[in-house]
């Protein structure tokens, strides 16, 4: 998904107008997990987000935050924002691995 949604409409409130991006986003993700996976085993959709108030502008974020973003916009009186989201296949971590630690980390 790679779209420009417009924040601000004279006929809707501006909060209505963000609880519908926010839901249409969610509508999206939902959609996207639940296609099928490669048949390679212990594999999940990871999603690959950027926001910003254009296409040149975006940053990459996690889902979470754009979510968070869309209320920080709101209030900062954008006209209008670019969100990109990209589904990709990942390969699960084995269970019970570590994270990997700086050297010199101790616990």
């Amino acid at each position: 998904m790679k779209k420009i949604f417009k924040l601000q409409d004279e006929k809707r409130h501006p909060d209505r107008i963000i609880e519908a991006i926010k839901h249409e986003i969610r509508k999206y993700i939902k959609r996207e997990r639940g296609k099928k996976l490669p048949d390679e085993a212990k594999m999940f959709w990871d999603f690959d987000c950027k926001f910003g108030e254009n296409a040149q502008s975006a940053k990459s974020m996690t889902f979470n935050d754009i979510i968070e973003a869309l209320d920080k916009v709101s209030k900062a009186g954008w006209s209008e924002c670019y969100i990109e989201i990209i589904s990709r296949a990942e390969v699960k971590p084995p269970k019970g691995a570590a994270p990997a630690t700086e050297e010199g980390d101790t616990l």
